[in-house]
């Protein structure tokens, strides 16, 4: 029995070593890995802001960095009337305070880069919290990614999800 503890407790140490690991060299990886966060954008083209986002309509993800502090991530889209929102959902769970730091780095800087085809271009985020945007947007998040989210704005306004417009900066 002791030599079975010892070996749980050796695959556990080792396990959360590399996971650690992990976390630490994406810090210094272009960009971040699918759920894992990385570092900053060192590759892509800067280009102007989009006019219209609807290119990337159909698209699952894009990648964006936050530049205080410096870190990247992916992240869920949706476009509504040629405007680009994110999302970050369980913000009012215990492992979505985990999970989710990047929305409290918005408070202290909201700009971003966002990168898409190893194109960047430069923007900030605004939190939206109400307005005739909310409904129609979390409708189209709901249809791409089947998250369930009420169209009536209810887990944007009570604070479980954070909606985010990406406007010029």
């Amino acid at each position: 029995m002791y030599k079975l503890r010892k070996g749980m407790g050796v695959g556990l140490i080792t396990c959360v070593g590399l996971i650690l690991a992990l976390n630490l060299l994406m810090r210094f990886s272009d960009g971040p890995l699918e759920i894992i966060s990385g570092g900053p954008f060192t590759t892509g083209e800067l280009i102007p802001t989009p006019s219209s986002w609807t290119s990337i309509r159909d698209r699952n993800t894009i990648e964006f960095q936050t530049l205080d502090p410096i870190s990247s991530r992916t992240v869920w889209l949706a476009v509504h009337d040629e405007k680009l929102f994110i999302i970050s959902g369980y913000m009012n769970t215990f492992y979505g305070g985990i999970w989710k730091q990047w929305p409290h780095y918005l408070n202290k800087d909201d700009r971003i880069i966002i990168r898409v085809d190893g194109r960047l271009s430069e923007h900030r985020l605004k939190r939206v919290l109400n307005g005739p945007d909310v409904g129609p947007v979390l409708s189209e998040f709901s249809r791409k990614y089947g998250n369930g989210l009420a169209s009536d704005g209810s887990a944007v306004s009570n604070g479980d999800s954070w909606l985010y417009e990406v406007v010029a900066r």
